[in-house]
């Protein structure tokens, strides 16, 4: 076992004036549930600028009443615009008035205008001529919506189809979806229209999911109950179809890709070519294990070329679109795993490898645009616990080192760069650091400092956190975990433990930001005098490939028995009570926690599981079908992964609570355990939040986390 960091986040109290004796002395000043869970009423918010952005190479920093321009060079303001004086041109032309100024955008560099969202239009405002010089009219109604700022067409839909610039440019029945994300949001998909770099021609998707069984969900806010229908494609059932079309505003008629049969096929990662003569998208099969990214032409949407293909024995996961480069129109970078890594990859139009941009075992997590100048490409990168942001010269493949070098490297960074590439503005945060943004300079890493902010919990008594490492059930690999001790901490006395896991792809719990991502709940509890422990096992996230896909056909098995090596790491410290163990997770870490509970009940004395898949079997298919594939192709892993095949198993006290309009892990995964359980003469309890999906936000949450506590306290 390896401790990597360790840190006492007490602040101390300003002592009274008056003199106090040890009997009198003032009670520590714990954060409440309220002031640690969001919807709390004193929910302790970490101050942020909120809005900031590019104009060209100037920093925006909008306010509530004032619209400022940051000199990155030397953080000089400059007041461009004040709210009241947007507010007075738009009540006079009755659109409504701004109640702050962070829904306002410069996408218009070297110039004096603004767009400005407002709920029925689109609104360009010329703070200098003092003037509206153009209106796009929206619907209220009208969602998902994609204004274009060179064009100035703006594309979005009411209820099932697209329009554009208010023509309807689809008119499809229920069951036919146009314009919104498809395939679950999976595959980095989260919108459904892709305007051309010109704005003048519009790709969309097109979602026909006739076929796709309803998934039945009651309202219960009428008086008698109403039937919610979704459509939810199960792992192993029939899938939706979806094709691509382009749509042109000037001539207004459509045309569709010809991609072939959309059966069992998946479409993603969509892509202009600077000229927008052709569109580029990533085809992927079923299996998930064969992509090809493919070139359309834009005018008659025939398949002009698979420029090339990509194969793994497990799954490939595209996740983004291929990037042009901005000086060099036959040149563009993919983003691949191919190596083990996700990295950056050179090719030509022709679909020749021209180089590996980066390399090692780190991930790029984003590309943030360009320097033109110097011809580089702009990343954040991450590497085990921490990120930061770096450039990468395409000519030479030399690295720089992190933007951040003369403040801080270590902790979580983020990166929004300006439109040459000559400054960015870093996020950064670390395990004492709430959050601090600063404006670097990309060459000679000057940085000028905009945020710096205050703790939150200032004045309360805070628990100690640590970090280290473990090794996983293979006895090879290297696990972080986190440690929460509370701020009373006594090693002389016996704890109980809370393990909090998630565990799933796409996720990673412990990493070097604030509080190490400790959540709310779980300094609330080690205050309360719990142990609480968390450990991002084999099979979560920005570890690479082989750490994640460890657990391919076979979600939960690997999982578990690395928290296990969790447990025996802390049943040897001595402060540890090792009867009195307990574990809480939502949604993976739902099935997670009920997995543990039925496989090692001997170890785990109480469970809460919020929102947990029971059988893979009953999840949809995008998500279920790349770690587990079809319940046909792999009936024992989906039989052994079935929580309900172990519903006699239970011991000790599991609290399952789940959401009603769940549509994301659906009622039945809960409902069929408690079958489950009636049937093998177990008694778990269960608890139902009426009207959310897939967790519980809102006042609402704050009551979800009074009630884990008092399950916790009432059986550990």
């Amino acid at each position: 076992m390896k401790v990597i960091s360790k840190w006492m986040g007490t602040v101390l109290l300003a002592l009274p004036t008056l003199l106090i004796t040890n009997a009198m002395a003032q009670e520590p000043n714990k954060p409440t549930l309220e002031d640690l869970i969001p919807g709390g009423e004193t929910y302790r918010i970490i101050e942020d600028l909120y809005g900031l952005q590019w104009w060209g190479d100037t920093c925006i920093k909008p306010g509530i009443d004032s619209l400022l321009a940051v000199n990155p060079r030397n953080g000089k303001e400059t007041l461009l615009v004040t709210r009241e004086k947007i507010n007075r041109i738009l009540e006079r032309g009755k659109l409504g008035k701004l109640s702050h100024l962070r829904q306002v955008s410069l996408p218009w560099a070297n110039t004096s205008q603004v767009l400005i969202n407002l709920p029925g239009s689109y609104v360009v405002y010329d703070w200098k001529a003092d003037k509206i010089t153009s209106k796009r009219e929206v619907p209220k109604k009208g969602i998902n919506r994609d204004y274009h700022t060179t064009s100035g067409n703006v594309a979005y839909t009411i209820q099932n189809n697209l329009f554009v610039n208010g023509i309807a440019v689809t008119n499809e029945p229920d069951g036919i979806v146009c314009g919104q994300s498809v395939h679950r949001n999976e595959f980095g998909i989260s919108k459904g229209t892709y305007w051309s770099p010109a704005g003048n021609l519009l790709a969309f998707y097109r979602m026909d999911e006739s076929s796709v069984t309803r998934y039945p969900l009651v309202d219960i806010t009428t008086r008698v109950g109403k039937l919610n229908n979704v459509r939810y494609p199960m792992a192993g059932m029939t899938s939706h179809k979806v094709t691509v079309g382009i749509y042109n505003p000037e001539t207004q008629k459509t045309i569709y890709l010809n991609a072939g049969d959309p059966t069992d096929r998946y479409f993603t990662n969509l892509s202009w070519a600077p000229d927008a003569r052709s569109l580029y998208l990533i085809e992927l099969n079923r299996d998930q294990n064969h992509a090809r990214l493919c070139q359309y032409s834009a005018e008659t949407g025939e398949l002009m070329a698979t420029l090339f293909e990509e194969t793994h024995p497990k799954y490939v996961e595209p996740q983004h679109p291929i990037v042009f480069l901005p000086w060099d129109s036959n040149k563009f970078i993919y983003q691949s795993q191919r190596d083990g890594f996700n990295h950056l990859y050179l090719y030509d139009t022709n679909g020749k490898l021209i180089k590996q941009l980066t390399e090692g075992k780190w991930l790029v997590n984003d590309l943030l645009g360009f320097n033109t100048q110097r011809k580089e490409v702009v990343f954040n990168a991450i590497d085990a616990l921490g990120s930061a942001n770096f450039a990468v010269n395409v000519n030479s493949g030399k690295r720089s080192l992190p933007f951040s070098i003369n403040t801080t490297t270590e902790g979580m960074h983020t990166g929004l760069l300006s439109a040459s590439g000559a400054y960015i503005i870093d996020r950064y945060s670390s395990p004492t650091v709430p959050r601090n943004i600063d404006i670097i300079d990309t060459k000679t890493f000057k940085s000028i400092n905009l945020l710096r902010a205050q703790n939150p919990f200032e004045g309360f008594t805070m628990p100690s956190i640590e970090t280290g490492t473990i090794k996983a059930a293979d006895g090879v690999t290297n696990l972080y975990y986190r440690l929460i001790k509370p701020a009373d901490f006594d090693p002389s006395k016996k704890y109980p433990a809370i393990i909090y896991v998630y565990g799933g792809p796409h996720a990673q719990m412990i990493n070097s930001g604030w509080m190490n991502a400790a959540r709310g709940w779980d300094i609330y509890m080690a205050n309360k005098g719990y142990i609480m422990f968390t450990l991002d096992n084999r099979g979560s996230s920005n570890r690479g490939l082989e750490f994640e896909n460890a657990t391919f056909r076979q979600l939960g098995i690997e999982e578990g028995k690395d928290q296990v090596k969790g447990v025996e790491f802390l049943k040897s410290q001595p402060y540890i009570d090792g009867n009195r163990i307990g574990v809480h997770g939502w949604s993976f870490g739902g099935h997670m926690t009920t997995a543990l509970m039925l496989r090692y009940p001997e170890i785990f004395k109480v469970g809460v599981a919020g929102g947990p898949v029971i059988d893979w079997g009953y999840y949809e298919v995008m998500y279920g079908e790349r770690y587990m594939d079809t319940p046909q192709s792999n009936p024992k892993g989906y039989k052994q992964c079935n929580l309900n095949n172990l519903a006699g198993n239970l011991k000790g006290h599991l609290l399952i609570i789940h959401d009603d309009h769940d549509d994301t892990c659906v009622p039945q995964h809960t409902l069929s355990f408690m079958k489950a359980c009636v049937d093998a003469r177990t008694y778990p309890d269960l608890f139902i939040y009426p009207t959310h999906k897939h967790n519980v936000k809102g006042r609402d949450r704050v009551h979800l986390h009074e009630k884990i506590t008092r399950y916790f306290e009432d059986y550990l």
